[in-house]
Formats: structure tokens, sequence, C-alpha cells
């Protein structure tokens, strides 16, 4: 990846850091004064000494060819990855005039990549003798399997007579009663080991006194919840890939299932969600051989951005291996055949009345979906009274922008990427609307992040 004329953009660095304050110190290290003796080599190792406000340089070194993303490691006392150091040395990187030359690693960088690689040939190793399946009581874990599935029972059973006491008395109780009637129903949900079933009774938490039809709002999300209470309590009588489904829903531990799919995968898009206690991020990929959309998840304890980033316009060879579970997206990254590189190919789009088609025929398979990955072909974005709307070119059809697209700095990003003209545009299309998450102008260009 760090051959001559093959390099990232300032974005796809950027798009890398843990916050918007890393995001500004690295930038202002993207320049070649604090850096001495930089370097990088054809098998994707970056290095480079930088000043800081001690008497010895910081030593900083980034694998590009890391299985999971990139990895980094530096002398800086920073508990972010990375740091800003890392970051503005792949800036400098980045910039291809010079500043980072070809050559053989020092032995401080070199000494690091070297035990990386040891390690990652130790755990394959352990991986492939099936030690740790081995070791494990197959017994054992069925029981616990089944004690678990009676207490999820259990708790959709109770949880089923709240949602018909709710309605028996009608939903102006939900408004008087306040939030705390829905934390204490979703603790109840986590006593009883189903966090999908917990994550759905705080989200109806926040729907009463949210704004004019919100009892028909509370109504439909109640229906959906009452209907994944009854997938549960029914499941022998499901088919198995919508049993699937079910199960992970509820927020039951799942495991990827099936023969791996080789393909050169395109990053479409990578975000992140965080609450109090974790951060959550996404990682949409296209295959082009396959034309296959998934999705990678990748987790962070609180303060901490996720291990595994994947800066959107960049395509690699690798296998991902799909979870159970009908119409279901997530996947898991398996081997990596070469490390990810840039890319001008894009994925097929389709038109807006197509999108929401789809939409549609996925709630099939899993009527709890909120969103499903789209790319549009030819829109523009356009102002609708007080909202805005992806106007499809071609025909007289639009799709509305989520609330939340419409606060993110992102939309004035597409819009001057547009400039008036149809942009093809990647996003989340559901029933709250279209999230832009890429973008790519007319004629040629480089993806553009919109989040």
């Amino acid at each position: 990846m760090t051959q001559q004329g093959v390099r990232w953009s300032a974005e796809q660095v950027l798009a890398l850091a843990p916050d918007a304050a890393s995001r500004k110190a690295g930038s202002k290290l993207g320049a070649a004064g604090p850096w001495s003796e930089a370097g990088s080599s054809d098998e994707g190792t970056v290095w480079g000494l930088c000043k800081g406000s001690g008497s010895k340089p910081y030593q900083t070194v980034v694998d590009l060819a890391d299985g999971d993303g990139p990895a980094y490691k530096c002398s800086c006392p920073s508990r972010k990855f990375p740091c800003k150091h890392a970051l503005g040395l792949l800036l400098l990187w980045a910039g291809g005039d010079g500043a980072v030359p070809s050559g053989s690693p020092p032995d401080w960088a070199e000494e690091w990549t070297a035990g990386r690689k040891k390690r990652a040939e130790e755990k394959r190793a352990e991986g492939g003798s099936g030690s740790p399946a081995g070791s494990a009581d197959p017994e054992a874990a069925r029981r616990r399997a089944e004690r678990r599935a009676e207490k999820v029972t259990a708790g959709a059973t109770e949880l089923e007579q709240r949602l018909a006491d709710l309605l028996r008395g009608g939903l102006a109780g939900a408004e008087q009663a306040g939030y705390g009637l829905w934390e204490e129903t979703a603790a109840r949900m986590v006593d009883a080991q189903a966090s999908g079933l917990a994550a759905r009774v705080r989200e109806l938490g926040a729907i009463p006194s949210s704004g004019p039809g919100w009892p028909v709002r509370l109504l439909e999300e109640c229906a959906l919840l009452h209907l994944l209470d009854q997938g549960w309590l029914h499941r022998e009588q499901l088919p198995e890939a919508l049993a699937a489904t079910v199960r992970s829903r509820l927020g039951l531990p799942t495991s990827p299932e099936g023969p791996p799919l080789r393909d050169r995968w395109l990053v479409l898009a990578q975000y992140d969600t965080a609450d109090t206690r974790l951060t959550t991020r996404r990682i949409w990929l296209h295959g082009t051989d396959s034309t296959r959309t998934a999705l990678l998840l990748s987790y962070g304890a609180a303060g901490r951005a996720p291990e595994l980033a994947l800066p959107v316009g960049l395509s690699l060879d690798a296998e991902l291996t799909s979870y159970p579970g009908a119409g279901q997206a997530r996947a898991t990254l398996g081997e990596r055949f070469a490390a990810p590189v840039p890319t001008s190919t894009r994925p097929p789009g389709v038109t807006t009345t197509e999108a929401a088609a789809h939409y549609g025929e996925a709630l099939r398979n899993d009527p709890w979906l909120d969103s499903v990955p789209v790319t549009l072909e030819r829109v523009i974005p356009t102002p609708d009274a007080d909202s805005w709307q992806l106007a499809d070119a071609d025909t007289d059809t639009a799709l509305p922008l989520t609330p939340t697209a419409r606060s993110r700095p992102g939309l004035w990003k597409l819009v001057a990427l547009s400039g008036g003209a149809p942009v093809k545009v990647f996003g989340e299309c559901g029933h709250r609307g279209f999230t832009p998450l890429a973008a790519w102008p007319q004629g040629p260009g480089e993806a553009v992040p919109l989040c």
C-alpha cells in the first residue's frame, strides 16, 4: 500500500481520528517541520520521529498492512488510538511530496512490526489447532444456553403483560408515568439477559411527549416489540433463518456461519455511535464481484475508539463470513490477502423508487429493520419547505432525509459536491427517510465521506 504513487488521501487519514480534538491536533502535525528520519516501506510500514515538549522526540510507527486495519505505536503518553502523532505522520506520508521517502525501517520500528507479525502467527496457529474450542465442555455450554433461554422466556412473558397493561390503561398513562416506568422495565429485561428487549424498551421511553403524533409512534413501536416477543415465544414454529433473526434482535450471542466469501470489497462508509458505556463503529462494504453489501461492527469501551478502521474510498481483497439470520447484512472480516488501496470503483445504483421498494422487501425478512444500505444513482439534494430531500434526476420521485442527516455537516458537503447536478449517494434508507453516508461527484472523482 505504501508503494510509490499509491497513497491515502488526507480525508481517509483523518477518518481514523478517534475524536474531533485528535483530528485538529493531527492536522497541525501533518507538515514536515516537527518530523525527522521519516520513512516508509513497501511492506506497509510508516515511521518517523516527532519533536515534542521533551528532550527526546516521540517514536511513531504505523502498520498499514495489519489484518484488522491500521495499527499504531507511539512513545507519547496519549491513550488515544491513533494519537495525534500517528495521524500527523500519516498525513505527512499521504502528501506524497517526498517528506516520507521509501527505505528500510530503523531498529525500533522493525522490532515492533516483527513482534506484531510473530503474535499474529501464534494466534493463527492456536486458532487452527482448535484448542480453545476443544477445551470447552459442549454439555456445559448447552446447559448455559438452556438456562439463558429460560430467563429470556420469562422476561418476554413479563414484557407482554406490561404491554397489555399499558394498552388496557390507555397510552395517556405512559406520558403521566414518565421515563421511570420504562427504565424499570428495561432493567427487568437486562435481568432476563435480553439486552435487545431492554434497548427497545428504553427507546419507547423517549416517545411520549416527543411532539405531535407521539401516541401513534408509541403504538407502532409497542406493536413491533410485541411482535419480537411473540417471535421468541413461538420460535420453534419459525423458519430457521427468521428464528436466527429473532435471536439476534433479542441480543443473544451469535457466531458467523457458512463458507467465507472472498471478494474485492469497497469501503462505502464508516461512522461511530456512542453512549456512556460503548462506542460502536459501523463499516459498510460492497463486493465488486458478488455485488453483496455487508456490515462490519467493531466496539470500543467508553472513551476509546474501536480498533477496526477502514476509511472510505479504499478497496481490500479479503474474506467475509456472514452471520445467520434472514436478510442480515452483518459479517465478520476474515483473512486479508493484501493491504487496502485507494480505488475509483463505484457501486451500482438504483432509483429512489427502487430504494424504497428494496426496504419494503427487506421488512419481510426482518420486520424490526430500521433501514437498509442503498446506493442512489442520480439524485440532487433539494430543499423542501423545512426539510431536505434527494430528488431523482430521472423520475418525479424523491426520498426525504432523516432528521439525523439534516443536522449533520455532511449535508452541506453533499450540497457543495452536487452544486445542483446529479450525484451518486450511498446511505441508509428506512421508514424515517434516507441518511447519506458517502457520495461521488458527477464524472471522475473519489468517494467523499459524509459522516
